[in-house]
C-alpha cells in the first residue's frame, strides 16, 4: 500500500508523540498517526520486529530505537537528548495506546519535568474496544495485567467485589485458567466477556456468567482482554439471608459442598449466590 504522508518537518511541532497503533488489524490506524510516524526522526518501539510489520505496510522509513521495560531507564538520557535537540520522537507499543500497561510513563514524566512538548495521537485501544463490546456498565476500572501471586489476587478481588462497576484486565490464557476459582469466589454473581485476537482473522468473544466459567481445554495463543460486569442485581432477589436460611445452612455445612448448598437455598429463596457463598465460607473458617 502506497501512503505518502511525508511532510516538511517545519509543519510538525517538535517533541514527543504518543502514537496509538492497531490492536490487531493493521488497517486500523489513523492518517494522522501515519503522518507523524513518517516524519519522526526516531520511533521508540516496544519490539522493533512487531513495529516493523506496520511500518513496512505504510512505507514508513523512520529510524527505530528499541524501548521496553528492560531498557527504558538506560535509554532515557539519550532520548531526552534527542528531544532537547528539537527532534520529533514517536513512542509506540506493540498494540494500542502506549503508556497503558506498556513502557512510557517514565519518559512522559521526564518530559513534563523538562517542559518538553508531549502530543497524543489517539487511536485503537483494547480496553475501550472490549468495554464497548461487552454491553456492561461504561463506568469501569482498568487494572492492567492481573496479579500473579495468590495473596495479591485475594486482596485485589476482595476490594473489587465491593465496587459496583465493570472491571477490565489483561491476562494470558494459561493464567486465566488458574484464576477461575478466585473469580467464582469473589465475583460469582457477575457476567464476563473474554476477548481474544480482537480485530484479527480468528478473533473470538466468549460471553457467559462467572458461575458457568470453564477452563480452556487447549491453551489458545495471544493475550486475553477480559471484562467483568457490574453487580447483577435482581430487584426480586434479596441481598440478605433470613434467619431460617442461616439455620438451614448451619445444618448442611458439614454434609454438602458450598455449590450444593447454594443450589438448595436458591431453590427455596430468591437470594444472592454471593450472600450464600460468603456465609458458607464464614462457617467453614470458624470450624
Amino acid at each position: 500500500m502506497s501512503t505518502n504522508c511525508k511532510s516538511s518537518n517545519k509543519e510538525i511541532k517538535k517533541g514527543l508523540y504518543l502514537v496509538s497503533t492497531p490492536i490487531g488489524n493493521l488497517e486500523d490506524i489513523s492518517l494522522r498517526a501515519i503522518k507523524i510516524l513518517s516524519n519522526s526522526n526516531y520511533i521508540l518501539c516496544e519490539d522493533t520486529r512487531v513495529s516493523q510489520n506496520l511500518l513496512k505496510k505504510y512505507q514508513i522509513k523512520s529510524k527505530l530505537i528499541s524501548y521496553h521495560k528492560f531498557n527504558e531507564k538506560k535509554n532515557l538520557g539519550k532520548i531526552l537528548g534527542f528531544l532537547k535537540g528539537n527532534q520529533i520522537i514517536s513512542l509506540v507499543s506493540d498494540a494500542g495506546t502506549p503508556g497503558i500497561s506498556d513502557p512510557g510513563k517514565i519518559l512522559v514524566n521526564e518530559c513534563i519535568k523538562n517542559e518538553i512538548n508531549i502530543f497524543p495521537i489517539p487511536g485503537a485501544s483494547a480496553i475501550t474496544t472490549a468495554i464497548a463490546l461487552s454491553g456492561f456498565s461504561d463506568k469501569f476500572s482498568f487494572i492492567g495485567f492481573f496479579p500473579e501471586k495468590e495473596k495479591l489476587i485475594n486482596e485485589f478481588l476482595d476490594i473489587l467485589s465491593k465496587l459496583n462497576f465493570s472491571i477490565v484486565f489483561f491476562i494470558s490464557p494459561r493464567k486465566f485458567n488458574e484464576i477461575i476459582p478466585f473469580l467464582k469466589k469473589y465475583l460469582v454473581d457477575r457476567k464476563i466477556l473474554i476477548c481474544r485476537e480482537m480485530t484479527k482473522i480468528y478473533e473470538e468473544f466468549i460471553r457467559t456468567d462467572i458461575n458457568s466459567l470453564k477452563e480452556f481445554k487447549k491453551t489458545p495463543k495471544g493475550e486475553l482482554t477480559v471484562v467483568i460486569s457490574e453487580k447483577q442485581i435482581d430487584k426480586n432477589t434479596s441481598q440478605y439471608l433470613s434467619e431460617s436460611d442461616k439455620r438451614l445452612i448451619d445444618k448442611m455445612i458439614s454434609k454438602f459442598s458450598i455449590k450444593e448448598i447454594i443450589n438448595i437455598i436458591q431453590s427455596k429463596s430468591k437470594i444472592s449466590k454471593k450472600m450464600v457463598y460468603d456465609y458458607c465460607l464464614k462457617l467453614k473458617n470458624e470450624k
